[in-house]
């Protein structure tokens, strides 16, 4: 593990009770209080330094296995911890008030894993399950390409059958933690239809180069070239017109993730400007005093409170199996996204111009609240979804 932030400032600390009660089960009570306090232990104050460094280190990603992190979606009969919904949604909530990018390796991973759970047979999930729920593999979500996004019809990398193998050609960008990940859950065309693949990254033709951005600096982003990568055609998870379905099956639960992670954020942004708020003095008094400062912890914490109980409303229908779920996972990701970059922008603004400095850690906050705003569906993308489920046209 990383040496401790020594410029972690006084933001970090978190008050010991957010005062919301939700009506979670005793176990998740427990859960949440146990990943709490792991993330305060192991994660929050290595944050700052992860970030600066533009890596996660591989002590870290340890961690995480051994607290059976990286096997939450995957049922103990394969090796995991098999959480429920809701508490899946916890352990990404408290990540993300920890650390946005080591949430998002418990993103991406998780997604691989549901994806092998879900679609794959039953040879394929003895295969692979136990060694990606235990963290010997990592795996990586393939899907976005330089120029194909938010439009998972419009991939374009093909996947010719050659005998035994599928050979694969074409480009992955913008993949989370692809310069660690063992396995990339593909996504590409053959005979012109989607299809869904497992593809080992260390095999011959496969080049990665490491990318960089604002936010989430720390998850080790790399573009992933394919250039005649022959996969064996028992890593397929779906056929040909097949795989546009797993892709948008994994994408909820991602998506569900994200939301819950932003949720994370916006309890930083709150604990960082009200313990701020309340050391500072300007003007004779403690800027906690000044009413436009309240109104700005006023709108994080009643954002907090909407955005983890639209959350929890949709982790509690996704473990009832109600098919409206996903809907419900949409509507949470997009508003609490959204109260993310609001919390953060308010964080900064009651910090000053300390806030714009990484002596404190709200202008990390406000970096990965940007990224919360466009991966799993760009906020306008939800946008034109959720009108047209409000309009009744879809």
């Amino acid at each position: 593990m990383a040496s401790a932030d020594a410029s972690a400032g006084p933001g970090d600390r978190r008050p010991a009770d957010d005062g919301l009660r939700t009506g979670l089960g005793a176990a998740q009570e427990a859960a949440r209080a146990g990943f709490a306090a792991w993330v305060e232990a192991q994660v929050a104050p290595f944050a700052g330094a992860w970030d600066r460094e533009g890596r996660t280190p591989g002590s870290a990603v340890r961690a995480m296995a051994e607290a059976g992190f990286l096997g939450a979606v995957v049922p103990s009969e394969f090796g995991g911890t098999g959480m429920d919904a809701v508490t899946f949604g916890l352990l990404n909530e408290e990540l993300g008030r920890g650390c946005s990018s080591i949430r998002s390796l418990l993103t991406v991973h998780s997604m691989a894993c549901y994806a092998v759970l879900r679609w794959g047979s039953r040879a394929q999930k003895e295969a692979w399950l136990p060694r990606m729920a235990g963290g010997e593999l990592i795996g990586a979500f393939g899907l976005s390409e330089p120029n194909a996004g938010s439009d998972a019809a419009a991939i374009e990398t093909t996947a010719q059958l050659d005998g035994d193998a599928y050979v694969l050609r074409g480009t992955k960008k913008w993949t989370t933690y692809g310069q660690i990940a063992d396995v990339l859950l593909c996504f590409a065309r053959a005979d012109g239809k989607p299809v869904a693949l497992l593809v080992d990254l260390h095999a011959p033709g496969v080049t990665l180069t490491p990318l960089q951005v604002a936010g989430t600096r720390a998850s080790m982003l790399a573009e992933i070239a394919l250039d005649g990568v022959r996969v064996p055609k028992e890593n397929r998870l779906a056929g040909p017109g097949f795989g546009l379905a797993v892709a948008l099956s994994v994408l909820e639960l991602g998506r569900y993730s994200v939301a819950f992670g932003s949720v994370g954020i916006i309890r930083a942004c709150l604990d960082a400007a009200a313990v701020y708020a309340s050391t500072r003095v300007q003007g004779g008094s403690v800027i906690a005093q000044h009413q436009l400062v309240q109104a700005m912890l006023a709108e994080m914490a009643t954002d907090y409170r909407a955005a983890r109980l639209l959350c929890l409303h949709a982790g509690w229908l996704r473990d009832q199996g109600d098919p409206q779920a996903g809907r419900e996972v949409f509507h949470a990701k997009y508003f609490a996204s959204l109260a993310a970059t609001r919390a953060a922008l308010a964080a900064v603004q009651v910090h000053g111009a300390s806030g714009l400095t990484d002596d404190y850690p709200v202008e990390r906050y406000l970096r990965d609240s940007r990224v919360m705003e466009i991966i799993e569906g760009s906020t306008q993308i939800q946008q034109v979804t959720l009108g047209r489920w409000a309009a009744g046209l879809d």
